[in-house]
């Protein structure tokens, strides 16, 4: 598929109180709202979060944050969330799609110099819950349950079928 990739500036500082779901729904869908539509693109968006007790766990920007996330999550099981937006216009109207997509992911428990060599590393910062489970974080992973692309950021069975829901869409990535 041929697409073209635009960053967009979205506040993604979770509201008071505001639940996990409604988190990631109200954030991938201000990214997909960013670029202006034309009648021959889809435009489509997502945001992943890392949640364990009903608490949404962002990225981490310093040594000791990402220690904390790493030290919380040691010997759990706690949920990635995703929700994948699609947008697009036809026939004059826009429309938008999403989908929530939750996968449940185990982390061994990790003794502290496990965590300090891991952090050490740098691959934990700007990465929600402290981890890259397509890095080296995957070695921390002691189990999925559930869509392992989602854990990385992207569903792809569940965006590649939302996509086949946009009419006029062919599985090349063009529109008909």
């Amino acid at each position: 598929m041929e697409f073209d990739v635009a960053a967009s500036d979205v506040d993604e500082t979770p509201l008071p109180d505001e639940p996990p779901a409604e988190y990631v729904g109200r954030v991938a869908l201000a990214k997909a709202s960013v670029p202006a539509l034309d009648d021959d693109i889809v435009v489509l968006a997502a945001d992943t979060a890392v949640i364990v007790d009903s608490t949404i766990l962002g990225k981490p920007h310093d040594a000791a944050r990402a220690t904390a996330m790493l030290e919380l999550l040691s010997g759990r099981w706690h949920e990635v969330m995703t929700v994948v937006v699609v947008r697009w216009r036809w026939f004059g109207g826009e429309h938008v799609l999403e989908r929530l997509v939750t996968t449940a992911v185990e982390i061994e428990t990790l003794e502290p110099d496990r965590i300090a060599a891991y952090v050490a590393t740098g691959e934990p910062f700007d990465k929600a819950g402290a981890y890259a489970i397509q890095e080296r974080g995957g070695e921390l992973v002691a189990e999925v349950r559930g869509s392992r692309s989602n854990v990385v950021g992207l569903p792809v069975d569940e965006t590649l079928a939302l996509l086949d829901e946009v009419p006029g869409w062919r599985t090349d990535g063009t529109l008909a």
